[in-house]
C-alpha cells in the first residue's frame, strides 16, 4: 500500500466539531503548520461558511507552495462524493431547514481546489491502513520470518459514537449512498429494541455505570476508569463490569462485520484508553461460540482466531502461525503453507485526530492520481 510518507504534494485539511474548527495542511503524512482554531459557529450558518473560508485562507497565507486538494471529515449523514451535507446533523443546528449545505462545491469556487470530504470513522480507518497499524503489522511480520500479510482492515473509533471504516485493498469503502460501515445503528444484544451505540459511547458507559452502581452522580467516561483503577472514590465492582459490559456488546458488533471483510481491528477514540478493560471481553465474545439448531458450536467468527496484536506473547504466536513447507505433488519441490485463519485487534498508535488527517491526506491524493 502506498503511505504518501514521501510525496512532496501538499492538502489543506479541516478537523470539524461542533464547537470548534481545527485548520491545518499535511504533506508526506507530517503537519507542516501550526494548526488554527476558530469557533464553528453551528448555531448559525452564514458564519460557519465564513469561518471555512477564513480558516483556510490563514492557512494559505502562511504556505509558501500551492496545496493540491483540500480534504477534510465532516459530521454526517452527507453525500460526500458530491460534498453535499445533510441538515440533520445534531451538532450544527444553523444547517437544519437547508435541504443539504453544498460545502465542498462553496469551498471548490473559493479556492478553486478539489474538495475531497468523508465520514471521520472513514478515514480514521483510511490512515491507519496507509500509514498505522496495517504497515505496522505486516512490517512485524516481515520481521518475525512469517509469510502472512494483511490487505484489510477495520477501523473503528469510540467516543461520542460508535463509528467505523473499511479499507478493502487500498480502497476505501464508502458505498454508494455514502453509508458505508455504519455500525453504530447495528442491534443491541443486550437491549435489542435499540441501536448498539446506546451502550458503545459516552453516554453508554456512564448510563451502565449509574445502572450497576446505583450512583446518579454525573461520572464521565475518565471519572468511571479511574474508579475502576481505584485512584478514585467509587463502586470499582461497578467500573470493571460497565467496561466488560462494552467490550461485550461492541464485540458482538464487530464479529458481524469482520466475518464479512476478514481483516485486521483497530480500536481509536477517547474511549480506546481503558483497553486494559474493554479489550479481555472483546476477545472472550469475538473468540466465543454460536449455536446451531442441533446443538453444535461454531466459532463466532467463523474458522477463526482474534489475537490481541498489543500483546507481545499473543503477537509471537499470532505471527508464528501453523506455517509449514508441503510436497507439491509430482515435481519434488516444497511450498510455504499457513493454514492457520487468524485475525488480529490494535489499538491505534497514531491516535483518532492523526489517523484521520493521515486519511483525510492519503484520500485526496489517491482520488488525484486515480482521476484520469
Amino acid at each position: 500500500m502506498k503511505s504518501y510518507q514521501f510525496d512532496k504534494r501538499i492538502v489543506l485539511t479541516l478537523d470539524a466539531g461542533g464547537t470548534n474548527f481545527v485548520f491545518s495542511t499535511i504533506q508526506a503524512n507530517i503537519e507542516i503548520v501550526e494548526p488554527i482554531y476558530l469557533d464553528a459557529h453551528a448555531n448559525n450558518l452564514e458564519k460557519s461558511l465564513n469561518a471555512l473560508v477564513e480558516g483556510f485562507t490563514q492557512v494559505l497565507s502562511i504556505l509558501k507552495e500551492k496545496p493540491v486538494a483540500i480534504s477534510f471529515a465532516f459530521p454526517g449523514p452527507a453525500d460526500y462524493p458530491n460534498g453535499i451535507i445533510s441538515d440533520d446533523l445534531p451538532n450544527f443546528p444553523a444547517f437544519k431547514g437547508e435541504g443539504g449545505v453544498a460545502i465542498g462545491p462553496f469551498l471548490h469556487e473559493k479556492f478553486g481546489l478539489p474538495v475531497f470530504i468523508n465520514n471521520d470513522g472513514d478515514l480514521f480507518a483510511y490512515g491507519e491502513a496507509l500509514a498505522g497499524v496495517l504497515p505496522e503489522v505486516n512490517k512485524k511480520l516481515e520481521n518475525a520470518n512469517s509469510i502472512k500479510r494483511y490487505r484489510n482492515l477495520l477501523g473503528l473509533t469510540l467516543g461520542t459514537g460508535f463509528g467505523a471504516g473499511i479499507v478493502i485493498k487500498n480502497q476505501l469503502l464508502t458505498g454508494d449512498n455514502s453509508c458505508g460501515a455504519e455500525i453504530y445503528s447495528n442491534r443491541n444484544p443486550k437491549y435489542p429494541g435499540y441501536i448498539v451505540e446506546e451502550s458503545i459511547s459516552i453516554r453508554g458507559i456512564k448510563h451502565c455505570y449509574a445502572k450497576l452502581s446505583g450512583d446518579t452522580t454525573e461520572f464521565t467516561p475518565k471519572d468511571i476508569y479511574e474508579i475502576a483503577e481505584g485512584t478514585k472514590p467509587g463502586n470499582q465492582d461497578a467500573a470493571k463490569l460497565t467496561f466488560a459490559e462494552f467490550g461485550d456488546i461492541a464485540g458482538d458488533s464487530i464479529a458481524n462485520i469482520i466475518s464479512i471483510i476478514d481483516g485486521l481491528i483497530v480500536i481509536g477514540g477517547g474511549l480506546a484508553a481503558a483497553s486494559k478493560y474493554l479489550l479481555p471481553a472483546m476477545l472472550k465474545q469475538l473468540n466465543g461460540k454460536i449455536l446451531q439448531m442441533n446443538g453444535e458450536q461454531l466459532d463466532r467468527i467463523p474458522q477463526k482466531k482474534v489475537y490481541n496484536l498489543d500483546d507481545e506473547n499473543e503477537f509471537a504466536i499470532f505471527a508464528k502461525g501453523s506455517a509449514r513447507k508441503i510436497k507439491i505433488p509430482g515435481v519434488g519441490k516444497t511450498m510455504n503453507y499457513d493454514p492457520e485463519r487468524r485475525i488480529g485487534i490494535a489499538i491505534s498508535k497514531l491516535g483518532a485526530s492523526k489517523a484521520i488527517m493521515l486519511g483525510a491526506y492519503a484520500f485526496a491524493l489517491h482520488e488525484i492520481d486515480n482521476s484520469f
